[in-house]
């Protein structure tokens, strides 16, 4: 094997490096600089296998031969996945504080993993890769919380203070960057547009982003590293199922944007996301359905369909890694909570396979995991 030492290499009019042929293998002990720069400013004209660092998102992404995705490093520390827990739910009576964690590579029951705060139903949840979030949603005593608590996602343990929301609500959507959380819409008491936004890394209250386009409570929400997606919800004026798409730049602040449509209006379905492909599965029409439809998040467009639950569930959680799309939880009927859990291969069309069953029966819960999409 030939060996090329050298610190720099340009071609004869040094306005940019020749194409070096052969070498299969680099040795060093520094590190290697790959070309960067912001999604905008991805190049037109490419080849599969091409790589850049996206500065927008902090991470590297490759050219597929069809788009720009994100090298998804896994997290090997967990059981040999990444980990999901859905926290919170109605569970008839009482509500539950209830955490529940599964390992999303693997199928089996849902395990303990520890208690939020409070007992909680229909908070907002999000993450990092280390921290979990859980915002606002209802208890007991309070019908608008705007309570927001963490756990550490690779232990387990009892939910800890985080800070508030700007204003107190129950059914807000949950998405996130690996830095940033975001939580959108919800009811305080009237249906809200408010998006506000955290720092996952440090504790502290809410700051106000924006306003989605249209005021709704239990939207699906869902990420990128880039962009939150926000899709169907309640309504007001009057209260009606909503088929309304939005996006944000989680980056920046600002107003939503319209993104596409729904196939059908619909709000209280669960969703997930891989760097790509949005999910949202279940919820109502207002009548029960088990209808899973993704969404291109790079893109802008209407929603294509996917597959199908179970069965028709409403009130659902979900979460996801770089494959998986796993829903959790829900109602089959207004007296029927479940404790089924279903999943999908993200990359992938066709049906939802049974998974295993969470700890509790309940609905109204929340999911997030280290592994999704917007990391």
């Amino acid at each position: 094997m030939s060996k090329l030492n050298i610190s720099r290499l340009t071609n004869e009019n040094e306005d940019g490096a020749p194409a070096v042929s052969g070498i299969s293998t680099f040795s060093s002990t520094a590190f290697l600089v790959p070309p960067s720069g912001t999604t905008a400013q991805r190049p037109e004209f490419v080849q599969p296998g091409m790589i850049r660092f996206n500065t927008d998102g902090a991470h590297l992404e490759y050219y597929n031969g069809v788009e720009w995705t994100e090298v998804v490093v896994a997290n090997n520390d967990l059981d040999g996945g990444n980990r999901g827990l859905f926290g919170g739910g109605d569970q008839a009576t009482p509500l539950a504080n209830t955490m529940d964690y599964v390992t999303i590579s693997s199928l089996g029951n849902a395990a303990d993993f520890g208690d939020l705060s409070a007992q909680t139903e229909i908070p907002g949840a999000c993450a990092s890769s280390t921290r979990g979030i859980f915002g606002g949603g209802r208890s007991p005593a309070t019908l608008n919380l705007s309570t927001i608590s963490y756990v550490t996602i690779s232990s387990t343990g009892n939910s800890t203070s985080f800070g508030s929301l700007s204003s107190g609500r129950r059914a807000p959507g949950g998405a996130s960057s690996s830095t940033r959380g975001i939580f959108g819409g919800g009811i305080n008491p009237s249906i809200t547009n408010i998006i506000d936004y955290i720092t996952i890394s440090s504790e502290g209250n809410a700051v106000d982003f924006g306003d989605l386009s249209q005021s709704r409570r239990a939207p699906s929400s869902s990420s990128s590293s880039t962009r939150a997606i926000y899709c169907g919800g309640l309504s007001t004026a009057p209260a009606t199922t909503s088929n309304v798409i939005d996006y944000i730049t989680i980056s920046t602040t600002g107003d939503a944007i319209d993104f596409g449509d729904l196939i059908e209006s619909q709000f209280t379905g669960g969703a997930c996301s891989n760097s790509t492909r949005a999910l949202i599965g279940g919820g109502l029409t207002p009548s029960l359905i088990n209808s899973i439809v993704f969404l291109t998040i790079a893109s802008t467009g209407n929603a294509q369909d996917f597959g199908d639950l179970i069965s028709p569930t409403g009130s659902l959680s979900s979460c996801s890694s770089s494959t998986r799309g796993v829903w959790a939880g829900g109602y089959i009927s207004p007296t029927t909570q479940v404790n089924t859990i279903n999943y999908v291969t993200i990359l992938s069309t066709g049906n939802a396979i049974d998974f295993g069953d969470l700890t509790v029966a309940r609905y109204g819960l929340a999911g997030l995991s280290n592994g999704h999409g917007g990391l």
